[in-house]
């Protein structure tokens, strides 16, 4: 393709006009082996330019890593570069100042043309001003299907949310898990969000997560959804793990029926060299409501004293949206690419599925592009309360949620 000759170009140049060459050290939480193996793809492609990546795995969720990536900011040892995730997370940070601004960097590569959809850049956007680098757009509304488990229970798999509560029994009498949950907070409150997407809508969700509706958390439609909430809970009551790859890995070796995660498992399917379709299904919004939603990661570039470092962060900030750098990237994380001008002939049938869904427009923000870190926060201790607490009702769930709701910033 002629993206990948004018990138490769455009590489080579940096390389041999650099004046010196930079280290920078890049934090993250890309730990599990599909992870690792896409954010090698970054790696790779800045080390061609004759700087180097120093890679600053933080092994954990991203609540493990976030607020070491805070406390070292704010605490004036940053790194050169972190990934956090599109929204409001680095909100504070950038109104400390302590975030440098890509405005320059953005304008000249054309990102508002280029970035679909657009809310991903206005995520990186305080007034007026650019200060992340958006890399992907990472859905958490799927859920994934173990072929072998419903070949061992004698039942087909499902093609929807109702199928699969249905086939909880059958799964548990062939010795199956029906759910596979990790027993990480952001695991069961971003399983509670795809809920209540699929059985809520997404005019439920956004009128209260965008709008902040306490009136409409407390309502009828959201019992439904904490009414399956609770059904879920139920079927991940056998679901002992913790890292959510490794109930992915459940899923993968047919001990679970599946697995409601985020589209970055098929790195992890990717890697286990199953193939989407022969060995495990798909189902985005679980069946029910077809919808992504466009939340996913950005980098940031921690302000440093050194104008050579800054220059090496804005050519790494630049390489991060190559279309190069963004096809082999994707590939291997399972997630879409930000630009929407690249060629993924070679997707497979769940990211081609997430494609078409996000060029008919049916997509809606994620969670922590609309609520505050404090709000998201609030509802990962209700989930963690609610998911292992089998004693807790829906019904007083949903009164706490309510409760959130009304004072959510």
């Amino acid at each position: 393709m002629n993206f990948y000759k004018a990138t490769t170009a455009a590489v080579a140049f940096c390389a041999a006009g650099a004046v010196s060459a930079a280290e920078l050290e890049v934090t993250h939480w890309w730990t599990s082996g599909g992870e690792a193996a896409a954010v090698a793809e970054f790696a790779k492609a800045f080390d061609a330019t004759g700087n180097t990546w120093v890679d600053g795995a933080i092994a954990g969720s991203g609540g493990t890593a976030r607020p070491i990536i805070v406390s070292r900011i704010i605490g004036g040892d940053p790194m050169h570069a972190t990934q956090l995730n599109h929204g409001r997370q680095a909100e504070e940070l950038i109104e400390a100042g302590l975030m440098l601004d890509l405005t320059d960097v953005a304008t000249a590569e054309g990102w508002k043309d280029i970035v679909n959809p657009g809310s991903l850049l206005d995520s990186c956007t305080v007034d007026g001003k650019i200060y992340c680098a958006p890399v992907n757009i990472h859905s958490w509304q799927w859920i994934w299907l173990s072929h072998q488990a419903y070949a061992d229970a004698g039942i087909d798999v499902p093609s929807n949310w109702d199928e699969f509560v249905a086939s909880a029994p059958a799964l548990e009498a062939a010795g199956k898990i029906p759910l596979a949950m990790g027993q990480q907070a952001w695991q069961s409150s971003g399983a509670f969000g795809v809920i209540n997407v699929a059985v809520g809508g997404p005019d439920l969700w956004n009128k209260i997560n965008v709008n902040k509706d306490a009136e409409a958390a407390a309502g009828p439609e959201m019992a439904k959804v904490f009414e399956a909430a609770a059904a879920a809970r139920a079927m991940a009551a056998n679901s002992k793990v913790q890292d959510w790859n490794q109930a992915t890995n459940l899923v993968i070796t047919g001990q679970a029926g599946g697995q409601v995660m985020g589209d970055w498992a098929q790195g992890e399917f990717q890697v286990a060299g199953q193939v989407a379709g022969q060995d495990y299904t798909c189902l985005p919004g679980l069946g029910v409501n077809e919808i992504i939603s466009t939340g996913g990661d950005a980098f940031y570039f921690p302000k440093q004293d050194d104008p050579e470092i800054e220059a090496a962060q804005k050519e790494l900030a630049k390489l991060l949206l190559s279309p190069e750098v963004q096809v082999n990237f994707n590939l291997k994380k399972g997630s879409l690419p930000v630009r929407g001008d690249i060629d993924l002939a070679s997707a497979n049938d769940c990211m081609k599925k997430g494609l078409e869904i996000l060029a008919s427009g049916n997509i809606l923000q994620s969670g922590d592009q609309v609520l505050s870190a404090d709000t998201s926060g609030q509802i990962e201790d209700l989930m963690v309360e609610f998911w292992n607490d089998p004693s807790y009702s829906a019904a007083d769930a949903q009164a706490k949620y309510a409760e959130i709701i009304a004072e959510a910033d």
